[in-house]
């Protein structure tokens, strides 16, 4: 045999006559104990307290009330219990103050992993219960009021899965370890995988620290369990004469959005739904595609959302809905410009506009003669003819212009082209 101890700063036991080191085990405060030692075997196993007033009881699940006294020898400077009971705690009190301790023996709580296997039965979309052969409880031990405690084995369930990337948008394979505190019931659970896995279980804390960890495991496990990531991407306009609206996705129509998604190995049925509810009651668009663009081109709020299931229907998941709102129409018209004054200052004429969706504007000179033509809202007229500015005077303009709302815009007046000498006002038409 060792001759091993275990001894910190502080009220501490000693080991003496140990095959492997006692581990040491901080217990809530809340229990009254100072440590818990774990100990391989109590065989031939010494314990002493470094005082030579110590004075020792024993007690058991009935807590340190019930404490019975325990003769000690002395050994110079520490007190030594020859034979001392494991699965019992100590009290020992020197110099006026008692310290509580309580000895685990650990052989007399086998552990031992002979097999492990996949439970079918009890397998469903986000758990997966893993039927094991073996004994592995957790280990008891009771506070100083009789209260059980228990310590964890700590075993490690390991095995891969799937995590989504935000920077790259996939979904890469990944270890995991699940920490097992114990089993009972020879079953234990972990969330279910996203790829296809084996599970290896090891343990226990104890063996592991002992240098002798035993490990065993798992066949081949088939994804059931499935997830989904999506993002929309909107198509950005910076028009200066276009009226933003503040709307997360959407805005002023017509709206551009690419929606892409990406889904797990066990994700065989995927599909993009828009709806005209939140609840997809009024679905009037599916797309089985991973991405697809749409052109929003209707006032009001569109939801949008991604559904994935497995191959036979049993796991189903949804991404997150998205909200497209777009805002009503609005089309007002400027009456007067001045081209070739100051550059970059009210040279150009266009119209204020938001959610137009089909526009066309004609204008025209006093004589009739087409100057420009126009067939989108953010274009405007620079005040030339041939390559040369217009001079001073009254010009028509004809519109004809469709919102997002269905209002249609059937405008004509004036522009007033300012001139140097003359006063550069501007006005805006009516709606």
């Amino acid at each position: 045999m060792l001759a091993l101890a275990t001894q910190t700063a502080g009220a501490q036991l000693i080991f003496s006559n140990l095959s492997f080191q006692a581990i040491e085990i901080d217990p809530p405060s809340s229990t009254g104990l100072d440590k818990v030692y774990v100990v391989e075997s109590i065989d031939g196993m010494e314990v002493s307290y470094p005082a030579t007033d110590a004075q020792w009881q024993r007690f058991s699940a009935m807590g340190a009330a019930y404490g019975e006294d325990v003769a000690a020898t002395l050994a110079g400077e520490n007190s030594i219990l020859s034979r001392p009971e494991g699965n019992v705690g100590y009290a020992v009190t020197s110099g006026g103050k008692t310290h509580y301790y309580w000895i685990l023996n650990y052989s007399a709580y086998p552990f031992a992993l002979r097999d492990i296997k996949l439970n079918p039965t009890d397998t469903e979309c986000g758990t997966t219960w893993l039927d094991i052969d073996g004994e592995g409880e957790r280990l008891p031990y009771y506070s100083i009021n009789g209260i059980p405690q228990w310590i964890s084995r700590d075993l490690r369930l390991t095995y891969s899965t799937l995590e989504f990337d935000e920077e790259s948008f996939q979904y890469q394979q990944v270890e995991k370890i699940e920490t097992i505190e114990g089993f009972s019931d020879e079953t234990i659970q972990c969330p279910s995988p996203l790829c296809q896995t084996d599970f290896t279980l090891s343990g226990d804390r104890f063996q592991r620290q002992w240098g002798r960890e035993e490990s065993i495991t798992s066949p081949t496990y088939d994804p059931i369990a499935v997830a989904i990531r999506t993002k929309a991407t909107q198509d950005e306009r910076d028009n200066d004469n276009e009226v933003k609206v503040d709307a997360g996705l959407g805005g002023s129509g017509p709206v551009d959005i690419t929606f892409e998604g990406i889904v797990t190995d066990a994700t065989i049925f995927h599909e993009w739904e828009m709806a005209y509810d939140s609840e997809f009651q009024q679905v009037f668009m599916r797309s089985r595609d991973l991405d697809f663009s749409y052109t929003f081109r209707e006032q009001g709020t569109i939801y949008v959302r991604m559904v994935g299931a497995n191959a036979d229907g049993s796991c189903e998941t949804f991404s997150d809905t998205y909200e497209v709102f777009i805002g009503e129409s609005q089309l007002k018209v400027p009456n007067a410009f001045s081209p070739g004054t100051s550059p970059g200052i009210n040279d150009e004429w266009k119209v204020s506009y938001k959610s137009i969706v089909e526009f066309e504007c004609h204008i025209f000179d006093r004589h009739g003669r087409q100057l420009a033509h126009l067939t989108d809202p953010s274009q405007g007229w620079d005040g030339k003819r041939g390559g040369k500015t217009v001079g001073p005077g009254v010009y028509f303009y004809v519109i004809r212009a469709k919102g997002t709302d269905g209002k249609k815009y059937n405008l004509k007046g004036d522009i007033n082209v300012v001139g140097h000498k003359q006063t550069n006002k501007v006005s805006n038409a009516t709606e």
